[in-house]
């Protein structure tokens, strides 16, 4: 697919619209208890703001009034109550503003943990194939950057948005109270400002849109460098890495560029706008003055206009905020709409225990709409069997297992366990009595010991130790410095391929399965090792239904029934004797194997 590059932008599939928003204001409804408190102080606050400019004319009227009298102690004591009001306020406001300002923080931290421990556990349920068609490092910026870049929005944004809108209100109805001529001619720069944002709004948004894409694909491309810095190294690719880091970091660079140009316009725009309002105001006022219009309310409307063009710069960049949060509520709404493939019908029950009897009854199974991988698969596996499936790359070998574990469901016909049709079992009841060992060995940053038992909390150290004992894996763990206590890197870089293999094959032996997955599990044990992991095998798969893949034929030759998979369909199945006195498929793979080993001998 195209958007699985890092130089390819993701295409949008679900533009941000009122469901969205709804969906948003459902995370902050969880708290609303807090936000009320936080509003109560805030708008408190508020109030007690907006009656500065109206005691200062209170002030500047008095001695106007009393400019010929001489200031009288009535007078004095008048302004200095008045200065008093004034200073107990600003201090209750500044009490206010620093108390919501330590509730809303804790809020938004809140509401963004919740963001993001609902991303994360949809992720845990979204398909393999989910995760084959994107970079892994477009997921990630979406659980971290994207999530992170809310909180802003989340702590301060949207309170502030209510508090700006009071704050006007409150300055409104003022300015009224004090001239209603003198508000209408103050208010004549508004509606260009609302033209400049309705000229700008689809350019804005379209451009913060880009710079996310942007984003996306530079943090796509430094999460594979970091994966792949061993082969980078190892082929010399710094510098052509380097030129490519440089263009995608130019085009991020360019692209945040581009959408803050838009931000720009508005604080300009407002800036300009509120110094035109004042001229307009004093043409208006100034000839009018010791008539209709005091000095003290001259002055209390320059302090208003400007106080009230303050908020409208915040609620500027409220919406320059929004635009911005858009684009990313856009990808992670879009990842948590993302259903996964396999999921719990509705009333799925739970799975019995596993004795270990698997039928395949007609089975077939497409990736894509067209192109079949599994075609009328028939087979029936008994209790305590060892299956061996072969064939060449591409034939639906691992698409079997797959479909047994139930990571994908199949197109049509259906997969008994004990006569029960997995699709109508829970997840989670199925997989936890299987053991999988797929070809990618994965090890979690930690200890040994932690690896080995991430698919069995509750198992003792004794059963680790156990478990690591049957597949060979004891004696090198001993060998390291602190033996099962010694941690290892993500990815298991301190292990060899084969180490990692071994403790990867030890945490699924560990959890006990009444059905067994091994899928190239020696491909990368050396010939000695795999001779003495055999026979820990041979005890272990006693009792137990078993699948092996593996190229290595050598390995499976004890298997109860090996088949032979070719174009999606069994054209070949018995034991190894009888497959190779068929002289057919088996016979001709194994011969071209062992010929191959024997020339390079």
């Amino acid at each position: 697919m195209a958007r699985n590059k890092y130089d390819i932008d993701e295409a949008l599939e679900s533009e941000f619209n009122l469901s969205h928003l709804k969906r948003l204001l459902v995370y902050i409804g969880r708290y609303k208890k807090q936000i009320g408190i936080a509003l109560s102080v805030i708008l408190a606050s508020s109030l007690f703001t907006t009656t500065g400019p109206t005691l200062i004319k209170m002030c500047i009227d008095l001695l106007t009034e009393n400019a010929g009298k001489g200031l009288t102690p009535r007078v004095v004591l008048s302004i200095a109550g008045i200065l008093l009001v004034f200073l107990v306020i600003s201090v209750i406001g500044a009490y206010f503003v620093k108390k919501k300002s330590r509730l809303m923080a804790q809020v938004g931290q809140n509401i963004i943990y919740d963001i993001r421990r609902d991303l994360f556990v949809h992720l845990q349920e979204l398909p393999f194939s989910y995760y084959d068609a994107r970079p892994h490092g477009k997921i990630l910026v979406r659980v971290v950057n994207y999530v992170n870049s809310l909180s802003d929005f989340l702590s301060n944004g949207v309170i502030n948005m209510v508090t700006d809108l009071f704050t006007m209100l409150v300055i409104l109805v003022f300015m009224l109270c004090l001239d209603a001529r003198l508000t209408l001619v103050c208010m004549i720069p508004l509606p260009v400002f609302f033209l400049v944002l309705f000229l700008i709004r689809k350019k804005q948004r379209k451009a913060w849109q880009i710079q996310s894409a942007k984003q996306s694909n530079m943090n796509a491309y430094i999460h594979e460098n970091i994966v792949g810095m061993k082969v980078t190294q190892s082929f010399t690719r710094e510098t052509r890495n380097l030129s490519i880091f440089k263009k995608i970091c130019g085009e991020t660079m360019d692209s945040w560029m581009y959408a803050m140009k838009f931000d720009k316009v508005v604080w300009p725009t407002i800036d300009m706008l509120s110094t035109i309002g004042q001229v307009i105001l004093l043409l208006f006022a100034v000839p009018r003055l010791g008539t209709t219009i005091s000095v003290g309310t001259l002055v209390a409307f320059l302090t208003y206009i400007g106080m009230f063009w303050n908020p409208i710069i915040n609620l500027s960049n409220f919406y320059n905020m929004i635009i911005n949060v858009m684009a990313y509520l856009e990808r992670i709404f879009e990842t948590m709409d993302t259903k996964p493939n396999v999921t719990d019908k509705p009333g799925a029950t739970e799975m019995p225990p596993i004795v270990g009897k698997v039928e395949f009854s007609h089975v077939s199974f497409s990736y894509e709409d067209g192109v079949k991988i599994l075609k009328d698969v028939n087979m029936v596996v008994q209790p305590g069997e060892t299956i061996a499936l072969v064939g060449p790359t591409g034939a639906g070998k691992t698409t079997i297992i797959n479909l047994i574990s139930r990571f994908y469901d199949v197109d049509g016909g259906k997969i008994l366990i004990d006569g029960t049709d997995i699709s109508g079992v829970t997840l989670a009841s199925l997989r936890k009595q299987m053991g999988v060992m797929l070809q990618d060995t994965f090890i979690f940053s930690g200890t040994i010991m932690d690896n080995i038992r991430y698919g069995k909390l509750d198992a003792t150290d004794e059963e680790v130790v156990r478990a690591a004992k049957v597949v060979s894996a004891h004696d090198f763990i001993l060998s390291l410095e602190h033996g099962y206590q010694t941690q290892v890197n993500e990815r298991g870089s301190r292990l060899s391929v084969g180490q990692r293999q071994l403790i990867s094959f030890a945490r699924a032996l560990l959890a006990d399965p009444k059905i067994l997955i091994l899928d190239e599990a020696t491909s990368s044990i050396d010939t000695k090792t795999e001779l003495t992991l055999q026979r820990g095998l041979d005890e272990l798969l006693k009792g137990r239904t078993s699948f092996i893949i593996a190229h290595r034929l050598s390995t499976i030759k004890n298997a109860d029934r090996i088949m032979v998979i070719s174009q999606g369909t069994i054209i070949e199945e018995g034991t190894h004797e009888e497959l190779m006195a068929l002289h057919g498929h088996y016979y001709d793979l194994y011969a071209a194997q062992y010929s191959f080993l024997e020339s390079v001998s």
